[in-house]
């Protein structure tokens, strides 16, 4: 996970939460304030720290685990078309102006993007990393 605005993390706290997903994120000193003001949870939720995205990125391939981006690609798979995850996945989410870092891209195993029909280039980085967890955990 790579920067992101404070009130998205919350959301997606509280996304995780809901899908039984962790969420990962960078030791910015600017976190754990924004990760406590979003947290609306009743009990402690499952966070993870991590000082070097990459290499964490890449001890979960390792370990065997599905590396999806939410980033469109020319090789990209639909949202509509993303199968329910069957083995530990890792969701990747990108600055929502400049996407994933290209150093990330090349860990991913599957690019993920959702079609917009309207005139804006992306969605809130929040809202595109929930409909992408929702679809994986089979709740789409």
């Amino acid at each position: 996970m790579w920067p992101l605005h404070g009130a998205n993390l919350g959301t997606l706290l509280r996304t995780c939460d809901a899908v039984g997903a962790c969420l990962v994120v960078p030791r910015f000193p600017w976190v754990p304030e924004a990760l406590a003001r979003g947290n609306t949870l009743r009990r402690p939720p499952c966070v993870h720290w991590t000082g070097d995205p990459l290499g964490r990125l890449q001890r979960q391939r390792e370990r065997g685990s599905h590396v999806v981006g939410v980033e469109p690609a020319d090789e990209a798979v639909r949202l509509a078309d993303l199968p329910a995850a069957r083995r530990t996945t890792v969701v990747v989410l990108g600055h929502e102006q400049h996407g994933i870092p290209p150093e990330a891209l090349d860990l991913l195993d599957l690019a993920v993007e959702i079609p917009m029909v309207g005139t804006g280039a992306s969605l809130n980085v929040a809202v595109a990393g929930s409909l992408a967890l929702y679809k994986l955990a089979g709740l789409l």
